[in-house]
């Protein structure tokens, strides 16, 4: 008996529920298939299926059987496409994941230069501000901003963000520009009511001040917005207002006071050997990461 050919049998046989189904899509007779079960099932030395005239359903035996069958079904694929080469060169879809304006304003465009670099390639981008998943949602690269927690997961460091007060040049003619976190109370400011936002701001030393906003908003692009138009200040990513320091309609206070910068990390699974995909774009991705002077505090 060939045990791999009777596996991918059997793993058919559970996915449709039917030996009659599972004969047609792998071009062989019924008779064939019950046999192939059947032997399986002697090898093994227990029930896999439970059969009626309605019904083919799982034993508990053969529940645990299936699982296995389909990651070593799975590895002996990947080994082969690796042995042939067909990993060789990138290809396929690459899901990549980051937060919303950090993947809109970084990743993004690293992600279309990749597909500029490889016409096998397309791509798939969840920017969202939780955190991912990347096993259940099928993410192949994320981009992740903070300290990371132990995992089995490959993870390079490409830079830092730093926490930051900010305001227009404009604002701070007119309100004076403050000296200390506590001046921060004698100030207009604009805060986000996002998950992980606080009313109270820290600061190196663990500095600590209760912030009572004027204005309130479920995003930062808001606060930022605010506070480019000089109506306040407000306290973001330092990545989150890039654009804006550089052209000079944004000013950073209070960084004598700023709490140790944040690190961010390209992350991906490791274990196996990482397909074309993968590797090119996080090969693409640590060095232009690492390149801008904006994400390297």
């Amino acid at each position: 008996m060939d045990r791999w050919h009777a596996m991918r049998i059997f793993v058919k046989v559970a996915e449709t529920k039917s030996f009659a189904e599972t004969a047609r899509l792998l071009h062989m007779s019924a008779p064939a298939i019950t046999r192939s079960v059947a032997a399986l099932e002697g090898l093994i030395g227990a029930k896999l299926f439970v059969r009626t005239t309605r019904a083919v359903k799982l034993t508990e035996a053969g529940d645990r059987y299936f699982e296995d069958c389909r990651r070593i079904l799975a590895d002996i694929v990947e080994a082969e496409a690796a042995a042939a080469g067909s990993y060789a060169r990138p290809s396929g879809t690459l899901t990549v994941t980051a937060p919303m304006l950090f993947g809109q304003l970084y990743v993004l465009p690293i992600v279309l230069e990749c597909l500029d670099l490889h016409p096998m390639l397309s791509a798939r981008t969840l920017f969202v501000d939780r955190t991912v998943n990347i096993v259940e949602e099928g993410v192949d690269v994320a981009v992740r901003i903070g300290h990371l927690p132990d995992s089995g997961f490959s993870a390079v460091r490409v830079g830092s963000v730093r926490r930051v007060v900010c305001g227009s040049p404009g604002y701070f003619e007119r309100h004076g520009v403050p000296a200390t976190p506590t001046d921060l109370k004698h100030h207009r400011v604009a805060a986000s009511t996002s998950a992980w936002a606080s009313s109270e701001w820290r600061f190196r030393d663990d500095q600590r001040v209760n912030i009572e906003p004027t204005l309130l908003s479920n995003s930062n692009e808001a606060g930022i917005a605010a506070a480019v138009a000089g109506w306040g200040i407000t306290r973001v990513l330092h990545y989150q207002i890039g654009p804006a320091l550089l052209e000079g309609r944004l000013r950073i206070v209070l960084d004598r006071h700023e709490e140790p910068p944040f690190p961010i990390h390209v992350l991906y699974p490791a274990g196996r050997q990482a397909p074309a995909k993968v590797r090119a774009f996080v090969d693409l991705a640590v060095a232009r990461l690492r390149e801008n002077p904006l994400l390297n505090c």
